[in-house]
């Protein structure tokens, strides 16, 4: 939870390929910190690099910090921040 609490306060973006934080996130109903996710299996260097350059063009650096990106092989998806319960 620290790891979460500081990028909160720093309006950081945490990378990671744990589902935990966005677990973390959808229970509490916070609105921060930004998440990229990686799913899907293994990255090479390269593959982060270029997919997390596909993000940075196409979610506004704005937004970075409200949202959670899932990144897979074949998309990039965006969820905004809190998470909302489903009817």
């Amino acid at each position: 939870m620290a790891i979460i609490e500081r990028a909160y306060q720093h309006k950081e973006v945490i990378i990671t390929a744990d589902l935990d934080y966005p677990r973390i996130l959808a229970l509490t109903k916070l609105d921060g910190p930004g998440i990229v996710l990686f799913r899907g299996g293994n990255y090479s260097e390269r593959e982060m690099r270029d997919l997390m350059q596909r993000v940075l063009k196409v979610v506004p650096h704005q937004d970075m910090p409200n949202n959670i990106v899932v990144i897979d092989k074949a998309r990039i998806r965006r969820i905004s921040l809190p998470i909302k319960a489903e009817s």
